[in-house]
C-alpha cells in the first residue's frame, strides 16, 4: 500500500512524504530525493523497495521552500531544482530525514538510501544522526566536502567514472578519508546513471549498483 503522509520535523516544520510497504515491516528505509522532488521516479524507487518487504518513506524536502514540487529532467528542470535546493539550509533536510525515520514502523531496523542531492543527505544521515543502521549513497555531489565526518553506521557509495559533476579526485578524497566505506565506481556511468527517466541512465551500471545495494542492506538490516 502506498500513500502520502504528513511528517513533523523536530523544528516544527510540517512536510509531506510518500509512504509505501507493509505497515509492520521489520526493515524500514528512508529514501532521499534528487533535486527533482518526490516525482514519479522517486515513487517508483520506493515502490520497488516496498516490494522487497521494506516499509519506505520518502520525505518531500522541497516543502521547506515550495510544496508539491515534481520536476522532470530538462535543463530548465535542473536549473529549477538547483535553485530550490540553494534556498534550503543543510539542517532542514537532516531534520526531515530524522522525522521520516521516526515514522517508520516501531522496532524496524532502519536504513537510508539517497540519490544525487539525496546521496549527500544519506551520508549526513550516517554522520549527523544515529537513526540508521546502514546508508547507501548514490552519486552524492556534496559528500567530498564533508568526507571527514565520522559515520555512525556502515556506508556504501556509488559513483560514475564519467560523472561531469563529481570528479574522480573527489572520490579519491572520500576513499582516503573513509577507509571503511564501501565505494564503487562504474566505468560507463555518468551522473544519474541509476535513474531510468534520465538520458544518463546506464542499465548495466544501475543493475550492478542495485545488486550491491540490496546485498549491503540485507547484511546490515537483516
Amino acid at each position: 500500500m502506498s500513500q502520502t503522509i504528513t511528517l513533523t520535523a523536530a523544528d516544527g516544520h510540517s512536510l509531506s512524504a510518500y509512504s509505501a510497504g507493509p505497515a509492520r515491516a521489520a526493515r524500514g528505509l528512508v529514501v532521499v530525493q534528487e533535486i527533482f522532488g518526490v516525482n514519479a521516479h522517486m515513487r517508483s524507487v520506493c515502490d520497488r523497495l516496498a516490494s522487497r518487504g521494506y516499509a519506505v518513506i520518502c520525505p518531500a524536502l522541497f516543502d521547506r521552500t515550495e510544496r508539491g514540487v515534481e520536476l522532470g529532467y530538462t535543463a530548465e528542470d535542473v536549473a529549477r531544482g538547483r535553485e530550490l535546493r540553494a534556498r534550503i539550509s543543510n539542517d532542514g533536510p537532516v531534520a526531515d530525514i530524522e522525522a521520516a525515520a521516526a515514522a517508520l514502523p516501531e522496532g524496524a531496523k532502519r536504513g537510508i538510501i539517497g540519490f544525487c542531492w539525496g546521496g549527500t543527505i544519506a551520508w549526513w544521515g550516517a554522520t549527523r544522526t544515529t537513526r540508521f543502521a546502514a546508508a547507501s549513497c548514490w552519486y552524492g555531489g556534496g559528500i567530498a566536502a564533508t568526507c571527514e565526518e565520522k559515520p555512525h553506521c556502515p556506508v556504501q557509495m556509488h559513483f560514475g567514472e564519467k560523472d561531469a559533476s563529481i570528479p574522480l579526485t573527489d572520490v579519491d578524497a572520500i576513499r582516503a578519508a573513509q577507509k571503511e566505506v564501501e565505494i564503487y565506481v562504474y566505468a560507463n556511468a555518468q551522473h544519474g546513471f541509476g535513474c531510468d527517466a534520465r538520458a544518463s541512465f546506464d542499465p548495466g551500471s544501475a543493475e550492478l549498483a542495485w545488486r550491491r545495494t540490496h546485498a549491503f542492506l540485507d547484511r546490515h538490516l537483516g
